[in-house]
């Protein structure tokens, strides 16, 4: 069983039980990756190393060669 079906059967235990329904898959994913981000800045700083590593930098050198934009094309 994957995320999706776990997913439909609590949507309808919810349905039949007159509880709100459970976030769709995949709703907070985008805040936990900031999380994880933000977590590992926060201890980059408290080791008293630069806070912007060499992921910063692959991404920044990305966005220059696309042209501003990580989704530009």
């Amino acid at each position: 069983m994957n995320a999706l079906h776990q997913y439909l059967f609590d949507a309808y235990r919810a349905a039949r039980l007159d509880e709100p329904l459970p976030p769709a898959p995949g709703t907070y994913d985008v805040a936990l990756f900031r999380a994880a981000v933000d977590r590992r800045r926060f201890e980059r700083v408290l080791a008293a190393r630069p806070a912007r590593g060499r992921l910063w930098l692959r991404v920044a050198a990305l966005r220059r060669r696309r042209g501003g934009g990580l989704g530009a094309r």
